[in-house]
């Protein structure tokens, strides 16, 4: 699925584990636990130790209680019993982080996974993947929980623009992620292999096949598979063990404070700010954007055709509601161009020869008005422009609009006559045809100003009874 990521493996990396959203956005006071289930919660998180000893043995026999309880082929080798016990001994702490995250992100994704009928067990790769992390964005590009790279994503249906970016946005990207899980599955039948597929991406798996001789099973191809990729499976049975397992390890969740389902999403067609929602409903702001960190710039842009997510904590559910209708009105004015809009009464079209001090003299106006009106910098016109003459609906141009239709009604007959456009022909050589027929007349019967290139086939009217 991509090239090697900063973080997307060895867990035991540093910035992996650094502090991210759920550091303090969503373990904010918000949605504190009830004193008397947080007293339990301690209570139970003190006398949930373990005295039995943790020896391979041990080890072996979880490791085929998962393998039995779950599609994967969970192994039992000295590399798996490596990471383990490094993670044990260095990094207990932020699993115990890990786990307040998955109190969130989880349900997600089991629903997800359920509906495409995916091991629910594959949830931990986005542990393995992003450390839970919707913001993480690898050297390489890819983003997200679950690190798509740009192109994979828009394949995937996940759309990128200076506003969105649906890669970050938990619910989308994880029906993408299931797609190409179940994709690559389809391929390799097989989980393993799968997994490494997309870290590795497909054709790096099957040449690993190719280079073994043909061997399908992932710890018989491992030796010829990137060296990201080697460690990435090992790293997913990691996880999958400690977070089924952690009780044993001592290793519990540490600051839940909200999950799924204390949340509920919104549909919003307007334009919002994160500004003016935190102003009208009092929410922190960074928990604002934990809870949607699709939205790039904190911003929900105007929708006209469909209608984008906001996900709020239930408990301000009905307080966004209730201030529904100011923040719609509250738009931000924004400083409007100093130069006029043209419409058919206020302008004039550039004609050949024209310039801006004689358009202005024409219409009695300064060569300043006409260049701030039209917003110009430079002298520089174009036959067929389009120009601000006035400020205003005034009745000199309504005089000269009406004079301009008489003069243009003794020139051009009523009886229009069709003219089919021939390989080769531009608008010279077909007024060249008709007696006292110029250019200009051709674009005004036909309403070709701004076109330089009329295409053979076109037809065009021609004002005048002589051929």
């Amino acid at each position: 699925m991509k090239k090697l990521l900063f973080f997307t493996f060895l867990l035991f990396h540093q910035f992996f584990f650094g502090q991210d959203l759920f550091d303090s956005p969503l373990t904010s006071t918000i949605a504190s636990v009830d004193n008397t289930e947080e007293n339990l919660y301690i209570n139970k998180r003190a006398t949930a130790v373990t005295n039995e000893e943790f020896t391979s043995l041990v080890l072996k026999n979880r490791l085929e209680e998962l393998n039995i309880k779950t599609p994967f082929n969970v192994p039992y080798n000295a590399t798996v019993e490596r990471f383990i016990r490094l993670y044990l001994k260095t990094k207990k702490e932020d699993f115990s982080n890990l786990m307040d995250k998955a109190n969130y992100y989880f349900p997600i994704f089991e629903e997800a996974l359920d509906k495409y009928n995916i091991p629910l067990e594959i949830k931990y790769l986005a542990v393995v993947e992003s450390a839970l992390k919707p913001s993480a964005k690898s050297r390489a590009g890819a983003k997200g929980l679950w690190q798509f790279m740009y192109h994979t994503g828009k394949e995937y249906g996940l759309n990128v623009t200076s506003y969105i970016d649906e890669r970050t946005d938990p619910i989308k990207a994880t029906e993408a992620a299931c797609k190409y899980l179940k994709k690559l599955h389809d391929r390799f039948d097989d989980w393993d292999l799968a997994l490494a597929a997309y870290n590795a991406g497909p054709g790096n798996v099957s040449k690993a096949i190719r280079r073994s001789g043909g061997k399908i099973n992932y710890w018989n191809i491992r030796q010829y598979l990137p060296a990201e990729t080697r460690s990435y499976v090992p790293a997913f049975y990691t996880t999958l063990y400690l977070f089924e397992f952690g009780e044993a390890h001592q290793i519990y969740p540490n600051n839940i404070k909200i999950n799924y389902f204390d949340t509920d999403t919104l549909h919003i067609k307007e334009r919002l700010t994160f500004a003016q929602i935190e102003k009208r409903i009092g929410i922190n702001k960074e928990l604002l954007t934990a809870l949607n960190p699709q939205y790039k710039l904190g911003i929900i842009p105007l929708s006209k055709d469909t209608y984008h997510v906001l996900t709020l904590p239930q408990n301000l559910i009905t307080k966004f509601i209730s201030n529904h209708s100011i923040l719609a009105s509250e738009i931000k004015t924004q400083e409007k161009p100093t130069y006029i809009t043209a419409t058919i009464n206020n302008s004039y079209v550039v004609i050949e020869r024209d310039n801006l001090p004689k358009i202005a003299r024409k219409f009695d106006i300064s060569l300043a008005q006409l260049k701030k009106w039209n917003g110009l910098e430079t002298d520089f016109l174009i036959e067929g422009q389009r120009l601000v003459i006035s400020n205003k609906k005034s009745k000199a141009i309504q005089q000269h609009n009406s004079t301009a239709k008489v003069f243009t009604s003794t020139l051009e007959p009523q009886n229009p006559k069709s003219y089919t456009v021939k390989n080769g022909e531009s608008l010279f050589l077909i007024s060249k045809k008709f007696p006292n027929i110029s250019i200009r007349q051709l674009r005004n019967w036909n309403n070709l100003w701004g076109v330089s290139y009329v295409k053979p086939g076109t037809v065009l009217k021609i004002l005048t009874k002589s051929e």
